[in-house]
């Protein structure tokens, strides 16, 4: 079988616009990057991205780039600090402690479902982010992720829709 040039170069061009992918889900082993940010000031604190679709198996590489700040990374769940349950019940909770400049943490997610997680000492200034993992298949999937609990009203205003991560694959701080 003989290709003609235009069979490659459109054969390349295809390739090339899958590596550019932005999202995450794409690529189902990748270890993706969340960074924890803030301005030099300290007037505001973020997680980008702030919300994310992985694939089952897929590990979260949080990593304090903010210089001037400790960040934590930690699940809403009632085995942290009491917190409202806002992850599968079936996952694995997690809490990082304190990262300092340039520190990181990871966790591999296994469970499909919203995952919602939040900075200890930021929380009340916004910084939560959220994480899907796998595709919605059951009715009542994102019950959890619509519920207010027990959070601070600047929480519940940054956390990125089900369905805009669902349809972006990543979405990035407003």
């Amino acid at each position: 079988m003989t290709l003609t040039r235009r069979e490659i170069l459109g054969a390349g061009g295809g390739l090339v616009a899958a590596f550019s992918l932005s999202s995450a889900a794409a690529w189902g082993g990748e270890m993706v990057e969340i960074k924890m940010q803030g301005r030099d000031d300290g007037s505001h604190v973020w997680f980008d991205p702030i919300g994310i679709l992985i694939k089952p198996g897929q590990t979260i590489r949080w990593t304090n780039l903010n210089p001037g700040n400790s960040h934590t990374t930690t699940a809403y769940n009632p085995a942290n600090f009491d917190r409202p349950l806002r992850m599968p019940k079936a996952a694995k909770s997690w809490d990082s402690d304190y990262l300092l400049p340039d520190e990181s943490f990871s966790v591999t997610f296994t469970e499909q479902g919203v995952y919602d997680y939040y900075c200890i000492p930021h929380e009340h200034a916004g910084m939560v982010g959220r994480i899907i993992v796998g595709e919605p298949k059951t009715h009542g999937w994102t019950e959890l992720a619509r519920a207010d609990g027990d959070l601070p009203e600047e929480a519940l205003k940054a956390f990125p829709a089900v369905e805009d991560i669902m349809a972006k694959g990543v979405v990035r701080r407003a």
